[in-house]
């Protein structure tokens, strides 16, 4: 009787459901290694037992949140200052996590299609670059590749410090834009890069209850991490999708969303005008997306880099100049928010016209110094038309600041188009060394980023 009871009592506890518990878990982009934006409010966050407390310490202060009925919970630490110095966070429930080498410095978001994945390796100077590439001090994070019908929660991926081995599969104008905020700053810099080659715009976006799958599995288990902004380089796909001046809504709700995703109405997003192509553009269609990204200038904290001048191989969609891409975005951030007031951030932009007799005059924000020519002679790549009627090439002069464009057959100009087709390499530039930005005058929507 007793040997059955026992046996009876075996059997209950082995069918009898497992207590588990569960152990604080943290997502992967916080761990140790990382880097905090500096001077905003510190978010940590993470998973463990529903009812459990959890208290998270970062230096001399202590604050503890009771995981969610679906184990969730989040704390909000004060904000830090950008002091060089290695930090350690400890995450305790009923089990302790310690994250060691912490840093504080600037955090950016690099987002895309494949110019902006295009590793390190595979661009011009690569070799020297990713010898030099040792800066304890910039963190890198890579993304994988995931699309989610839904927002996920975390991602598989894990913070590295900037090394020769842990650069070269790194997105290259990322790393070269971080690489000189570093320098230039004297922070450190963490470095996350979510891209994906081929993307059209719209899986990245969020707009109110709808959310694209590589926003879902890319960039939304992101968003309570602190940043300064994103760097956007995207438009290819969807210049072969003809979405020509409609990419300017687009890029509104992608900006917008990650804004209020992020929680950062101000979140700087500067992108990069996607360079000229001999590829499977239809006719027209590569100069209205580049209207529509200098359109996208008109919205607040936004900048854009032209890469016209920057096409070694015409018929290669990926240019492997990716430093000087880099540096142009920098260039952005420098000025407007790091406070390099000084700094010329942005090539020549159109503003408006005056027709002056048989001529047009052309007016620019920009200019720098004043205009001038990447090879000395005259500007090129104009064309002029009268109100009806055809386009013609087109005489330009630089008059200080101003380009004056004419042409004999065009007795009464109205219109003016510069660097208009997808095979467009002028040599326009401001006393800077930055190049002008293709344009046409006709109802034009471009904005200038000055504001």
């Amino acid at each position: 009787m007793k040997c059955c009871s026992r046996f009876s009592l075996l059997a209950l506890l082995l069918m009898a459901p497992a207590v588990v518990r569960a152990d604080v878990k943290l997502p992967t982009v916080l761990d140790s290694h990382m880097v905090i934006q500096r001077d905003q409010p510190v978010r940590i966050w993470g998973w463990a037992d529903a009812g459990e407390e959890v208290s998270v310490t970062l230096g001399d202060e202590t604050q503890k949140a009771t995981a969610a009925a679906d184990g969730s919970w989040l704390v909000e630490l004060k904000a830090q200052k950008a002091d060089g110095q290695a930090r350690q966070i400890k995450v305790k429930g009923k089990n302790e996590l310690v994250l060691d080498d912490v840093l504080v410095g600037e955090v950016w978001i690099g987002s895309g299609q494949s110019n902006m994945e295009w590793q390190l390796t595979n661009t011009h100077g690569a070799p020297e670059a990713i010898a030099a590439a040792n800066f304890p001090q910039i963190r890198l994070y890579h993304v994988p590749k995931v699309q989610e019908k839904s927002p996920a929660k975390d991602i598989n991926a894990k913070w590295k410090v900037c090394t020769p081995e842990n650069v070269p599969a790194f997105s290259a104008v990322l790393y070269y834009f971080g690489k000189e905020l570093h320098e230039e700053l004297k922070v450190p810099v963490g470095l996350i890069n979510s891209s994906w080659g081929g993307s059209p715009i719209e899986p990245w976006t969020i707009k109110g209850e709808s959310s694209g799958g590589m926003y879902n599995g890319m960039i939304a288990p992101l968003t309570n991490v602190a940043v300064r902004g994103a760097i956007w380089y995207q438009g290819e796909t969807n210049v072969i999708q003809k979405n020509g001046l409609a990419y300017a809504d687009k890029m509104a709700d992608l900006i917008n969303g990650w804004r209020t995703a992020f929680r950062n109405p101000e979140l700087a997003f500067y992108f990069v005008q996607i360079a000229p192509w001999e590829g499977r553009y239809e006719p027209g269609q590569l100069p209205a997306l580049w209207e529509a990204q200098v359109a996208s200038l008109k919205i607040p904290h936004t900048g854009m880099a032209v890469t016209t001048d920057l096409v070694d191989n015409i018929k290669d969609i990926h240019p492997r100049n990716k430093l000087d891409v880099g540096h142009r975005l920098c260039l952005w951030a420098l000025s407007k928010i790091y406070g390099h007031k000084d700094l010329v951030y942005s090539g020549p932009l159109y503003e408006s016209m005056t027709v002056e007799g048989n001529s047009i005059r052309l007016k620019f924000a920009h200019t720098a110094e004043g205009l001038k020519t990447s090879d000395g002679n005259a500007p090129t790549d104009f064309q002029i038309a009268a109100a009806e009627g055809e386009f013609v090439p087109a005489t330009a002069k630089i008059d200080g600041h101003t380009i004056v464009v004419s042409a004999e057959s065009i007795s009464a100009p109205a219109r003016v188009q510069f660097g208009w087709h997808a095979l467009a390499q002028p040599n326009l530039f401001n006393s800077a060394g930055l190049p002008a930005s293709p344009f046409q005058t006709t109802d034009w929507q471009g904005g200038t980023g000055t504001k």
